[in-house]
C-alpha cells in the first residue's frame, strides 16, 4: 500500500555502484525504519562491458540530480543529509520524494517519460 510518509536523509551516495553504473542513493529514515531512494542509472552504456570509461553521462543523470536538489531545497548535494523530505512509498519502493511542507515533488519515473519524449 503507497502511502506518504515523513523521513530524514539520513545518509547519500552520489557515484559508481559495483557494476560501474553511476548512480546516487539517498538513505530515508522514518523514526528508526529507513528505506533507499535512488538506485537509478544517471550513465549510459557506451562501449565494453563494466568499464567506467565505457559509460557516459546523460541529461536525464543530470537533471535526476538537479530534481533532488531542487526538491529538497538545497544548493549542493553536500546538504541533503539531515533535511526532511515527504515519500511516497510502498514497502517495496520509495515512487517520489517531496519538500517537507510544500508542494513540490521528484518523480523520477516522470522525469524519464519526458527524457525520452525529448530523443
Amino acid at each position: 500500500m503507497r502511502e506518504i510518509k515523513n523521513a530524514r536523509i539520513r545518509n547519500t551516495m552520489l557515484g559508481w555502484e559495483d557494476h560501474g553504473i553511476f548512480t546516487c542513493m539517498i538513505d530515508l529514515d522514518y523514526d528508526g525504519e529507513g528505506q533507499g531512494f535512488g538506485g537509478y542509472a544517471l550513465d549510459k552504456f557506451n562501449g565494453e562491458r563494466n568499464e567506467k570509461s565505457a559509460r557516459h553521462g546523460t541529461a536525464y543523470g543530470l537533471q535526476f540530480i538537479m530534481e533532488i536538489c531542487r526538491v529538497v531545497g538545497v544548493e549542493k548535494w553536500e546538504d541533503l543529509k539531515g533535511k526532511y523530505v515527504r515519500a511516497d512509498a510502498e514497502h517495496v519502493k520509495v515512487h517520489r520524494i517531496g519538500h517537507i511542507t510544500a508542494d513540490k515533488w521528484f518523480d523520477p519515473a516522470e522525469l524519464y517519460t519526458k527524457a525520452t519524449d525529448a530523443d
